[in-house]
């Protein structure tokens, strides 16, 4: 009875809550889909590759751009596009770094997907504590972080002034979470139109049902490989930004909530299919929002691991099924 009184009071709160959480989700979850719609791997390092999407974002509005207060205007959309493309950038490379150090040796020489799962873990470990060291105490490759992700780092001021937009049933939608469900939306569909429209992304959906077949046709593995990688990447530095803009702090280890949260939605929605990822973010993300309602927020991460087991007890392929671009 106190879940559902929960619910009731607060079911429009969390339903904006959860489309907003889930949004984030959702992008990250592309990175995972699509690489194992391509090459049936879980890419556990992805995490990472969104954690360094939000150090990049917060060293641009701090460090570059010197935000001490919130802006709008011109100036407000330069520093969005100013630390969005190389946060992007940041996380393609990443990724497609972890690809070719971790997984393509391994790859070439036909490993068990044991192999796989340990580089994974090895590369997730070796980028976070890269960065714990990075941060204001030694430099990698002439390169030093300001020290900002450890326990003393500063919060960053508001880069945009939380408003209301517009209110829903007595509830209010705030800017910041129109924000980030148009900016997911547009990414989402521009990614779907992609794999299914262009050249690559036909590629992309032949190597994920044949990849022997797809080679035998003149389609370049490594490359399709490469592109996944890069494509999923970028997704999750989108998603770095607007976690950072709805949070305003990151740290060497936020990866890891954010990331299994979207490993979750991906085999939610169906792991290797890109309209599934989208689905399973937005359903998580709302599963989430009404538990919360029902019991404390610090049993989020216990929903999420319950509604991980539950798919994977009741429905493993999900609600879409298993293939990238259906």
């Amino acid at each position: 009875m106190h879940c559902l009184s929960g619910i009731q009071h607060e079911f429009w709160d969390q339903t904006i809550n959860g489309f907003t959480n889930g949004s984030i989700y959702a992008m990250i979850a592309l990175g995972y889909t699509m690489v194992y719609g391509v090459l049936q791997l879980i890419n556990f390092a992805h995490s990472e590759v969104f954690m360094v999407s939000t150090v990049v974002t917060l060293y641009a509005f701090r460090n570059w751009f010197g935000i001490t207060s919130p802006q709008s205007g011109f100036f407000l959309i330069l520093i969005m596009i100013g630390a969005l493309l190389p946060a992007m950038l940041a996380s393609g490379i990443t990724a497609v770094t972890i690809e070719r150090a971790a997984y393509r040796p391994l790859r070439k020489r036909g490993a068990p997907r044991l192999s796989f799962l340990i580089s994974a873990i090895g590369a997730s470990l070796a980028i976070q504590y890269l960065f714990a060291l990075m941060d204001g105490k030694h430099y990698i490759l002439w390169f030093r972080l300001p020290g900002f992700l450890g326990q003393d780092q500063v919060p960053l001021p508001d880069v945009i002034k939380t408003t209301p937009a517009f209110h829903i049933f007595g509830s209010q939608v705030t800017n910041i979470s129109v924000l980030i469900i148009v900016v997911a939306v547009v990414m989402l569909v521009t990614l779907d139109t992609f794999v299914r429209k262009t050249r690559l992304g036909r590629a992309i959906r032949a190597v994920a049902q044949d990849a022997e077949t797809a080679s035998l046709m003149g389609v370049n593995i490594d490359r399709v490989v490469t592109a996944t990688f890069f494509i999923g990447g970028i997704m999750a530095g989108a998603a770095g930004l607007l976690y950072v803009i709805y949070l305003g702090s990151t740290n060497f280890l936020i990866g890891f909530e954010p990331g299994i949260k979207a490993f979750t939605a991906a085999v939610l929605g169906g792991i290797g299919n890109i309209r599934g990822a989208m689905l399973g973010g937005l359903v998580l993300g709302l599963v989430e929002g009404y538990g919360t309602a029902c019991v404390a927020s610090q049993w989020q991460l216990v929903i999420v691991f319950l509604v991980l087991v539950g798919v994977l007890l009741f429905r493993p392929t999900g609600i879409l099924g298993e293939r990238v671009g259906t």
